[in-house]
């Protein structure tokens, strides 16, 4: 399973140093939360603070978009380095212009769904994404309970992708933790996200390589 630890809980008055710590411990990805503090009751990065933190590593931005309006500011964080894009398709931004602009734009697609919104929300546009993010907290704050129960729509989303011949990532996000990892790796979860798991962890190699290694057990 691929790594991406999570900045929102990072040190943010260290965050360069800490995306450097986080590379040399072994993260596959790095995940970075932009909340508008309308579609999730939280204020956190704008695109001028990616791109201030893009020359700290190599290693792919995964940018989660958590805002009303998606569309709007797919060129933003384009020019700012992002890498892959996911949006939420409880935000009020239509879909497949999101993803076209998306894509335009050479950055791989994503798409977003919140612990109460199903599976099948996401059908429409496996054909058309890189990847889908299953919640399993609700969004806004880091430190989170994972929700076991949004499994089942990880291994709904895997199998209709394999019915249709598709290769699509399905990462989780929210309350990663040694002990919750083992159901995400149960359900086939490709790429997990990790804030307070590794950010806080006594040594962020072990947590990172634990987290990597849980499907392998």
């Amino acid at each position: 399973m691929k790594v991406a630890p999570s900045l929102l809980s990072c040190d943010f008055s260290k965050m360069g140093e800490e995306i450097i710590r986080v590379d040399k411990a072994g993260a596959d990805l790095i995940h970075l939360d932009v909340m508008d503090g309308h579609f999730v009751p939280n204020l956190t990065i704008g695109p001028a603070i990616v791109k201030a933190i893009r020359p700290y590593t190599k290693l792919p931005f995964d940018v989660h978009l958590m805002i009303d309006y998606p569309l709007d500011y797919v060129d933003a964080f384009a020019d700012a380095g992002a890498d892959i894009i996911t949006f939420h398709l409880e935000s009020m931004s239509d879909p497949d212009l999101t993803i076209e602009k998306i894509r335009s734009r050479n950055v791989k697609p994503g798409v977003v769904i919140k612990p109460g919104t199903p599976a099948e929300e996401v059908y429409p546009y496996l054909d058309k994404v890189y990847m889908v993010l299953v919640m399993t907290v609700e969004p806004g704050f880091g430190g989170q309970a994972f929700m076991e129960d949004m499994m089942p729509k990880v291994v709904a989303i895997k199998k209709e992708s394999e019915k249709r011949g598709l290769e699509i990532l399905v990462e989780v996000d929210g309350g990663i933790s040694e002990k919750s990892v083992v159901h995400a790796a149960k359900a086939g979860v490709d790429i997990c996200v990790s804030g307070t798991g590794i950010f806080k962890a006594e040594d962020a190699a072990d947590a990172v390589k634990i987290l990597q290694n849980s499907d392998k057990n």
